[in-house]
């Protein structure tokens, strides 16, 4: 197996403990355990004994979890060390060489390079901004046919921040059942919408729907490193048998905080936290786009602490972002790490002051670019 280079997460591995100001996440700036915890939880956390937790996640971690998808079990639920383990699982367990792949672009690229690393045939189904980033519905149904192994979605959208209209979910189902394709969505950023309307999960619509989320960017906890994937049960006793080959097992720490992050009222005040937080920073983002009197356009963002924002200059965007690390020591995403030239991507969950700095450094960079 050769793998290829995962752009984005390589300049970010390389860069983003190192410059001045981080615009490349894209979730809400993280919590502190003080910030959630009352004392006597903190307490309880001190006297947590820091052994092997059962493989597959406890069960009070996956009773919480399955609280999310109406009808589940928990044994259809495998706790990861982050949603981008849970990716690499399906994409191990699913795929074979020569087998046909439907991507959703721009998207999130880990499950790209993992599909095409497995000998798959990857193909893209492009997300039209001229359709409000939704898929061309002519485009899917001659895309998918009888070899389509496999679909796969991130919903709501990295890097756009769209969210798939009820027409897309019904086609994308119908398509999929129609060949009997496995249809793999990453529902990481749900929770995360600005109007606080959760986007409804694919779960549930489909005998081989299979969900990927985690709590590194709705609830603004990335370090605790814990995803989850939901499946078929027994599918998700196939992969557990994979997992035996990773990570084994979440941190004890890990999966005893992430079971208090899902106790329902808890979860709701966490998301309430950053939809308070896109609410409140999107604009002052808007207002520094719009300032620069149609160097940039874009469509505003339903969910995620992100905009993908196209610009008028004759720059590649990767060079575009180096020269501005280069120069003002701040890091953004390039858009053809995401296959799709001509493109930034702007994180905005950080805390006010540090994005207002962050931008007038760019600012600055542009302006000598503008002339």
């Amino acid at each position: 197996m050769k793998i290829e280079i995962f752009k984005m997460e390589r300049m970010q591995s390389l860069w983003e403990n190192v410059v001045d100001y981080n615009l490349s996440e894209s979730g809400v700036h993280p919590l502190r355990l003080k910030d959630w915890l009352q004392p006597e939880e903190l307490e309880e956390l001190a006297a947590v004994e820091i052994g092997y937790t059962q493989t597959n996640g406890t069960p009070p971690l996956r009773q919480n979890i399955a609280r999310l998808y109406p009808g589940l079990d928990p044994e259809q639920i495998m706790v990861t060390a982050g949603s981008s383990e849970a990716n690499f699982l399906l994409m191990w367990s699913l795929l074979e060489p020569g087998d046909e792949v439907v991507f959703e672009l721009p998207n999130y690229m880990q499950m790209w390079g993992l599909a095409r690393s497995f000998g798959a045939r990857v193909k893209p189904l492009w997300l039209r901004p001229e359709l409000g980033w939704q898929p061309d519905l002519d485009d899917l149904r001659k895309l998918v046919n009888g070899n389509t192994k496999l679909i796969i979605l991130t919903n709501p959208n990295n890097p756009t921040g769209s969210v798939l209209s009820r027409e897309s979910r019904e086609e994308i189902i119908r398509q999929a059942e129609k060949v009997g394709a496995w249809l793999l969505v990453d529902e990481v950023y749900r929770g995360a919408e600005r109007n606080g309307l959760e986007t409804p999960s694919f779960w549930g619509s489909y005998d081989r729907v299979l969900v990927v989320a985690g709590l590194s960017k709705a609830y603004g906890l990335p370090g605790l490193r814990l995803g989850w994937l939901v499946g078929p049960l027994e599918l998700v006793k196939k992969i557990w048998t994979y997992h035996d080959y990773t990570t084994i097992s979440v941190s004890a720490l890990t999966d005893h905080l992430a079971t208090r992050v899902l106790e329902p009222d808890r979860r709701q005040k966490i998301l309430k936290r950053t939809r308070d937080i896109l609410n409140s920073n999107l604009p002052l983002l808007e207002d520094w786009l719009n300032s620069f009197n149609g160097l940039f356009s874009y469509l505003p963002p339903q969910a995620g602490a992100i905009l993908f924002a196209r610009y008028n200059l004759q720059v590649n965007s990767t060079q575009l972002v180096e020269k501005i690390l280069k120069e003002k020591s701040v890091l953004l995403v390039p858009g053809d790490h995401f296959e799709l030239d001509q493109h930034l991507r702007f994180g905005y969950g950080s805390p006010q002051a540090y994005l207002k700095t962050a931008l007038a450094r760019v600012a600055e960079s542009l302006s000598v670019l503008k002339g």
